[in-house]
Formats: structure tokens, C-alpha cells, sequence
């Protein structure tokens, strides 16, 4: 029985997700990716959950992958770079990249350490809080890499062209203030968690099937054509007035009241 390096809690519309190495500063594993991407099929197949919170275990969210431990089986690791036909990522893109197609937000609280794989877990959520002293790198560079695990797509998403160079080009750490400043992450508190469940809590407010659609949006309107991004406006514009959870929200609106949504009815 493989061992438990990533901790799933569902408690109604809340997900918790733990990276659970706390003695190895989270560092990550093949298991843990595994874990991590099995906690991902879990929550998108709850359509009760309406936001997810991504944390670390002990002093780290995650100080990277574990080259101690991943690279004494190169033939797996060779055999993880092949990717699959069909979503066109492999097996160390896929566990991560996973959350971004969640339909769910997904804020991630970080302290500690943020390197290399574990700045792009963190990237893969929609928000991120984070400690002042925490650190924060794109340490790929340090040992002659570059970032492989689908984190050069939102580092070109959250950040100005230069800039996203700048920290993969020189590894350079950088504490949770610079982190929020330069955009990395959303807000910093020595109490994160507080910062993210405030947000959870406006979220949860919110038609869910509004909430992935958004999502679903935002994501995807960046690397289309003006064209292709007025199509997909529409469509899920479409989606949405046919949603229960719209005219819940709708009638709430009206009456100044709390709403009652459904269980989630639309998917990314």
C-alpha cells in the first residue's frame, strides 16, 4: 500500500487537499503526483464542492520535487515524459494541470517554502495566500533546468512577459510581500487561511455553475482569437440562462436574500 503523501477532506462544500511529506518539506514524489491527481478526479466528480483549499502539512507548502527520491528510477521517469495522446500532457504535467481544469475555485495557502514544483502546484490554483516570510522560487534554473510541470503556462498567464523571464532565467527567491507585489500570488497575511476563507465565502455566495463558467472563461480567453473568444462568451452565456442556479440567484437578487443554490449542474 502506497503511502499517503497527499490528504483529501470533504466537509459539504469545502475540499481540503494537504501535501503530507511535512519531514521532507512536502517535497514531491511520483506517489504524491499520483495522489495529487487522483484528489483532483475525486472533488470534480462532487458537485457539491464549491471551493478547494491546497495547503501544506507542517512548515512548507512544498520545497519542489524530490530528486533524491524521483531520479533513483530513471527508467519511470523517462516513461512520465511520454504524454498522453489525449490531453496532451505526461505524467508530471497532468497532476498539476489538472486543478486548473477544475470547475471548482481553487486557492492554495502557502508558508514556508514555494520552489520549483511547488511554486507551480501553487500556480495551478486560481488564488494564492500566502505568509510575508514564506519563499518563493522558479528554482529550475539553479540546477540547469527549466520549469516542465505546466508552470510556464500560468507564469505567462499571472505575469508581464519580462518579468516571468527574469525568475525562470535566474531562480531568484523572493519572500510572499515581493510574491503578492509582483503577482505571483493574491495576498499575503500572517494568517492566510484567513484571507482564503474570506474569499471562499464571497465565492460560495455565488451561482457555482456562474463560478465554473467564469472560470471555464478566464482561463481560455487568453490564448484565443478575438473571434473564437466572443463565441465561447456567448455559449457559456447561453449555458448559464438555462441554469437552475441562475434563476436562483436571480430571485434572491430580488429579494435581497440569501441564496439557496443546487448542487453545481455545469462543467468545464
Amino acid at each position: 500500500m502506497s503511502e499517503k503523501h497527499v490528504e483529501l477532506e470533504i466537509d459539504g462544500p469545502i475540499a481540503r487537499v494537504w501535501l503530507n511529506r511535512p519531514d521532507k518539506l512536502n517535497g514531491i514524489t511520483f506517489e504524491m503526483l499520483q495522489q495529487l491527481k487522483e484528489a483532483a478526479t475525486t472533488i470534480d466528480r462532487n458537485r457539491d464542492v464549491r471551493v478547494v483549499f491546497l495547503e501544506g502539512r507542517g512548515d512548507s507548502f512544498s520545497a519542489g520535487l524530490d530528486f533524491g527520491k524521483v531520479m533513483t528510477n530513471p527508467k519511470k521517469v523517462g516513461l512520465w515524459f511520454i504524454p498522453n495522446l489525449f490531453r496532451g500532457t505526461n505524467g508530471f504535467q497532468e497532476p498539476l494541470w489538472a486543478w486548473r481544469r477544475l470547475a471548482v475555485p481553487v486557492i492554495a495557502i502557502t508558508r514556508g517554502h514555494v520552489f520549483g514544483g511547488g511554486i507551480q502546484l501553487a500556480l495551478a490554483a486560481d488564488f494564492r495566500f500566502t505568509t510575508p516570510d514564506c519563499k518563493w522560487s522558479v528554482l529550475e534554473a539553479k540546477w540547469g533546468l527549466v520549469p516542465d510541470m505546466s508552470g510556464t503556462i500560468a507564469l505567462t498567464d499571472q505575469l508581464p512577459g519580462d518579468l516571468a523571464k527574469r525568475l525562470v532565467m535566474t531562480a531568484e527567491i523572493f519572500d510572499g510581500t515581493k510574491a503578492v507585489e509582483y503577482g505571483v500570488a493574491t495576498g499575503v497575511s500572517e494568517q492566510p487561511e484567513v484571507l482564503a476563507m474570506e474569499l471562499a465565502e464571497q465565492l460560495m455566495k455565488r451561482s457555482p455553475d456562474s463560478i465554473a463558467a467564469s472560470k471555464d472563461l478566464m482561463d481560455r480567453v487568453r490564448r484565443m482569437s478575438v473571434r473564437r473568444a466572443f463565441s465561447l462568451e456567448r455559449r457559456l452565456q447561453f449555458a448559464m440562462l438555462r441554469s437552475p442556479n441562475t434563476k436562483i440567484a436571480q430571485a434572491a437578487g430580488k429579494k435581497a436574500a440569501e441564496p439557496k443554490f443546487r448542487s453545481r449542474t455545469f462543467n468545464r
